[in-house]
């Protein structure tokens, strides 16, 4: 069998440890999640909607998404022809890498940022380029100076993972005006409904004038629709055309689709969890600082967080507690940790461990 050396040699993306193998293996009755910066509430308003679809479960769902698209499009003020679905938008960088690179394209990410854009390239035999980030955000000036004849696409994640930082308008608009029109700009604006700050970038205003951009976001985070996988892009009707050809067919499930329709319909849940993780992140805050942790301020659902000293044994003392952080060895920061921003109760359990950990208790 014959395996090209790039796959052999590939470094697998490691996802958050599961809720369910973590009660198993240590026979545990409680556990909290907070190392994937999903919702900690579940959007059970969608009940009435997967369980009116499951009628037609045998049934291949639509493809194009007709009726989610049409008020997407609406919400978002731009042609339904504009937007892609995925599979998360994670299937979207997919599409995006088959699509519009060829055997000798480079792809230029920052380092270190949201690892699949790099596993992902690598996957489709593409050479990446990284830019370290200055001071836990993008170098913007380094990426712009990074390009050549070979450039092909720029991956930004804003607010990024797993720092949490976010770059401005105006950052973005100096920065788009060093880029040649025949690179594309990805724009992963995946914690975009966290992001709310008044200089947050306009990406679809930037979208309208320049059209070498695309931007995803997704249902997963404030939404709450993790487990079942939907987001989209929002770009050009020409660009989306060429992701609806290598896009697999039948990609967005039917109850993905429902579920993200009712999800659009309902603001008050919105509205409650960004409330939720705005007030709960002021509280974590405090209790960093009484503690003189070092943490980095955060425009999403999570904080990085520098512990200044290996991470391995603090993760595995909290596992042993039931709660689930995210060390971040895999990112080359070996010394920080990120942490979800979880309901009320789970943020006092994570603070109350950490506290005793400090104090010097081991498992």
């Amino acid at each position: 069998m014959i395996i090209d050396d790039s796959i052999r040699k590939l470094k697998v993306y490691k996802p958050g440890k599961p809720i369910e193998e973590l009660r198993r293996s240590l026979k545990l009755d409680k556990v909290y999640k907070l190392a994937s910066n999903e919702n900690p509430f579940s959007p059970l308003y969608i009940k009435k909607a997967v369980l009116k679809e499951l009628a037609n479960i045998n049934r291949y769902p639509e493809a194009d998404c007709f009726y989610l698209r049409k008020i997407l499009a609406h919400k978002l003020k731009v042609n339904g022809e504009q937007l892609v679905f995925g599979n998360g938008s994670d299937e979207i960088i997919v599409m995006t890498l088959r699509g519009f690179c060829k055997y000798d394209t480079t792809v230029i990410v920052g380092y270190p940022t949201f690892l699949i854009y790099e596993i992902q390239a690598k996957v489709s035999r593409l050479k990446t380029k990284r830019v370290l980030f200055k001071n836990y955000r993008y170098d913007l000036d380094g990426i712009a100076r990074s390009i050549d004849k070979k450039t092909g696409i720029i991956f930004i994640a804003n607010p990024d993972n797993p720092h949490g930082t976010y770059l401005s308008h105006k950052e973005i608009e100096n920065f788009l005006s060093k880029i040649p029109p025949h690179i594309l700009i990805f724009f992963d604006e995946a914690y975009f409904e966290f992001a709310r700050k008044k200089d947050f970038p306009q990406s679809i205003k930037f979208l309208k004038e320049r059209g070498n951009i695309i931007i995803t976001r997704t249902f997963s985070k404030a939404y709450g629709l993790a487990g079942l996988r939907i987001g989209y892009a929002i770009t050009t009707s020409s660009i989306a055309q060429i992701l609806n050809k290598v896009r697999e067919p039948f990609n967005v499930n039917r109850f993905a689709q429902v579920a993200a329709i009712a999800a659009l319909k309902n603001r008050s849940f919105l509205e409650k969890t960004v409330n939720h993780i705005d007030k709960e992140k002021k509280f974590l805050y405090r209790c960093l600082k009484e503690l003189n942790i070092e943490y980095i301020e955060s425009a999403t659902n999570f904080i990085l967080i520098n512990f200044k000293k290996d991470t391995q044994a603090l993760y595995r003392y909290l596992l042993n507690k039931g709660i689930i952080i995210r060390e971040m060895g895999g990112w080359g920061l070996s010394n920080f940790f990120r942490v979800t921003i979880g309901t009320h109760k789970e943020n006092i359990a994570f603070i109350r461990y950490l506290k005793h950990y400090l104090k010097g208790e081991t498992i």
